[in-house]
């Protein structure tokens, strides 16, 4: 299969605790659920392309453990090329605790793990995915160095390059910016990338500019129940979303991108594919868990 869509990234398995509340410094709150489900923003972005309608392919690293095993089964049967994710003996899998209140918010804590073991390296090994793709996209959750050959390398292959960069810790590499067709952070990442809080349209068309100014060519900032807003060197537009009731937000970033990867993949208009993204992230914050919360194509509404 020659997929349209690569994913170079993360794979993790999710450990989820909900509670009526976050707890503070020192103190033992007792929650009233737990559940593990197949996470990582990588095989996130990935399986949600693939329920969206694209031919998928994913790069990554698990361990050789239970949790390995079953994240590349929920992969392949998602109908996702797993030829490029590697078993790495003797590293645990990555794992992200997800801990989720009674509002739907969710604080993350994440262990690599074999997520660090995808390396610059082992990438080479998997040109040809990269190759026979239209669409690659990439993540924070590999080490930064795998991150700079996957966009070095797509845009030398004149693939479109998206890069979500989360989980943001400061400003990306001056000279990655022209190597970015779409740069898609959320608010808080926004605002690590660009020093500018972010919590509204104006504010996310500061940020933009200043992101386009760095060098990226078209800039989407998630913006959560505000919507998303667009800025190319050439116009810039907000577009919102209806109100809905969140019960989880976890993989909603992860939903969209993926969502919006498929719609481009699809040959949709811009605003069209964004709004294939809305529509999908939407209804997965109706639901628990990260993979299991993404939905199909045909579950949206019109």
């Amino acid at each position: 299969m020659h997929a349209k869509v690569v994913v170079v990234g993360s794979l993790n398995m999710d450990l989820i605790v909900r509670m009526p509340r976050f707890p503070v410094a020192g103190e033992t709150l007792a929650g009233h659920g737990f559940a593990t489900a197949a996470g990582g923003k990588g095989a996130n972005q990935a399986v949600a392309a693939a329920r969206l309608g694209a031919k998928v392919a994913m790069a990554g690293c698990v361990g050789d453990d239970s949790n390995g095993a079953e994240l590349r089964a929920g992969l392949l049967a998602e109908g996702i090329d797993c030829s490029g994710v590697a078993t790495v003996p003797g590293v645990a899998t990555g794992i992200a605790t997800i801990l989720v209140d009674d509002a739907g918010q969710n604080a993350i804590v994440i262990a690599a793990g074999s997520n660090d073991e995808m390396t610059a390296e082992r990438l080479a090994d998997h040109d040809g995915l990269l190759e026979a793709a239209d669409i690659v996209i990439a993540q924070l959750e590999v080490p930064m160095a795998t991150v700079e050959a996957t966009l070095l390398r797509a845009h030398e292959l004149g693939r479109t390059v998206i890069l979500n960069p989360a989980p943001a810790v400061g400003p990306l590499p001056e000279n990655w910016y022209s190597l970015i067709d779409y740069l898609i952070p959320n608010e808080s990442e926004a605002a690590l990338l660009t020093g500018i809080a972010v919590d509204s349209p104006e504010s996310a068309l500061q940020a933009a500019q200043k992101l386009l100014a760095n060098g990226a060519r078209r800039v989407l900032i998630t913006l959560g129940s505000q919507g998303v807003f667009y800025a190319d060197g050439e116009r810039h537009l907000h577009l919102p979303v209806e109100p809905v009731v969140a019960v989880d937000t976890t993989a909603a970033g992860d939903t969209f991108v993926g969502g919006f990867a498929a719609g481009l993949a699809e040959g949709m208009p811009l605003e069209s594919a964004i709004r294939l993204g809305q529509r999908a992230a939407a209804l997965a914050v109706t639901r628990p868990g990260a993979q299991p919360s993404i939905p199909h194509r045909h579950e949206l509404p019109a």
